[in-house]
């Protein structure tokens, strides 16, 4: 009997925790939807991505170390130091610069308010802003590479600031950002146009990044001049192929996060960019690997040539289309490298140039023509728009380079003294070698 009602009083028990939870679950239930409906960007989907653009920005930071290692393979040993050192000291200038300056000119967003007010979505307006700082700090890392072996840090340096705090902000806020809607909106002012009937589209900155980057390279390139003896006996070789390779690598990986994730959110993510990433960046390598007979150093540049030229119509290609691009691209880098450097004498060490300025303004034109639904594409896109935004970018960039190292060449100087550059600019700038124990 006393265990009968053990038994009894167990179910009783049951039943009300069992009540209790129920009513907290309905109470917790009500609860998030009176929530969500309030704001439907709240809960999961916010946190969510918070995490993605952070996933992505990391990975682009990641990047920079590919940049890092890649210029520091591609010069002579006695400038490595000057070659790694520059992208982190670049990276953390930037960073300083588009916080006050660029990001509130390409955005409209100023962090200079309380905390508070930029809560709102778990901070994700933090987060968007270091995503997109490193697609601004990839300005003077592309630019490092052309200027390398035989630049004044600091004016280099300042340079890269007013590219960064000023010449980017003004290509992203008229292609990416607040004023976006007069060239890249369906309904703006270009689409307007009878012969051009869509906006400007660059998913992920074959033009607003790479071509901005690379023909603001060039007049620096040009009011520099070549290194000492680089076209007396051709004696400069790179120093250390592991290095270029491992830069390459570090890159391809990295990009996959600054192309898939330049979708902003996880509901915007696409398998298609990372298939499209991918077969460019195959086309770029096998183009390259057949057109330069195998050499490793066009090989590691192809495919990365492959990944510039993809980005703008990433989200629009079919994926043998996309590969096309990337061939198109590790091509255009092989020939254009060799008549930059050895018929038009322009020293570019790591053909920045061809690879970022040229590679990059092919990818924002090819994706009015392969991004066609008559090819396989998702449509939507005008050669014609393509090809104006684009030529307006390459005009714009090589007026503000040439104003900015042009005047920096005639005050501060641009250029290190001819001793500077005997001895390389680890010992000149930075006081050490890169293997300080076998100086000893």
């Amino acid at each position: 009997m006393k265990k009968g009602m053990s038994v009894s009083t167990k179910q009783r028990f049951t039943r009300r925790i069992k009540q209790v939870l129920s009513v907290l679950i309905f109470l917790l239930w009500g609860s998030s939807q009176a929530q969500a409906a309030d704001d439907p960007n709240t809960g999961l989907m916010q946190t969510t991505d918070v995490l993605f653009l952070l996933l992505g920005a990391v990975m682009i930071l990641a990047m920079h170390g590919g940049f890092a290692f890649l210029e520091a393979g591609s010069v002579r040993k006695k400038n490595q130091v000057n070659a790694l050192n520059k992208i982190i000291c670049e990276w953390s200038f930037s960073t300083i610069i588009y916080f006050l300056i660029g990001y509130p000119i390409a955005r409209g967003v100023s962090f200079l308010v309380p905390v508070q007010q930029m809560e709102a979505g778990h901070g994700i307006e933090y987060v968007r802003f270091f995503m997109l700082l490193g697609f601004a700090a990839c300005i003077p890392a592309i630019i490092s590479g052309g200027v390398a072996e035989r630049a004044k840090f600091w004016t280099n340096s300042l340079a890269g600031g007013i590219f960064v705090g000023l010449a980017y902000p003004l290509v992203e806020a008229f292609t990416w950002g607040q004023y976006s809607t007069w060239l890249a909106s369906p309904d703006g002012w270009l689409a307007s146009w009878s012969f051009c009937r869509a906006g400007f589209h660059d998913f992920a900155g074959s033009v607003v990044v790479h071509a901005t980057g690379g023909w603001l390279a060039l007049p620096a390139v040009i009011l520099l001049g070549p290194r000492l003896k680089r076209y007396e006996d051709n004696a400069i070789k790179v120093s250390s192929i592991p290095f270029l390779a491992l830069g390459s690598w570090a890159l391809i990986v990295g990009w996959f996060g600054f192309n898939v994730m330049s979708a902003g959110t996880l509901s915007g993510i696409s398998g298609l960019v990372a298939i499209n990433s991918l077969m460019a960046m195959v086309g770029g390598t096998i183009a390259a690997l057949m057109i330069s007979r195998n050499d490793a150093g066009f090989v590691h540049n192809g495919a990365l040539a492959g990944l510039v030229a993809v980005c703008a119509g990433s989200d629009l290609y079919h994926p043998v289309c996309a590969m096309i691009v990337g061939a198109v691209a590790g091509a255009i880098f092989v020939f254009l490298f060799r008549v930059e450097t050895e018929e038009w004498k322009i020293d570019d060490v790591l053909g920045v140039w061809p690879l970022h300025g040229v590679c990059g303004a092919w990818g924002g034109i090819a994706a009015g023509i392969f991004g066609l639904e008559a090819l396989g594409g998702r449509g939507g896109v005008s050669f014609f728009s393509q090809l104006l935004v684009t030529g307006a970018v390459v005009l714009f960039t090589l007026i503000v380079s040439a104003a900015v190292y042009g005047l920096l060449k005639v005050t501060a100087g641009i250029r290190l003294e001819n001793h500077e550059e005997k001895i390389g600019s680890d010992l000149a700038i930075h006081l050490i070698q890169a293997n300080p124990e076998e100086a000893i």
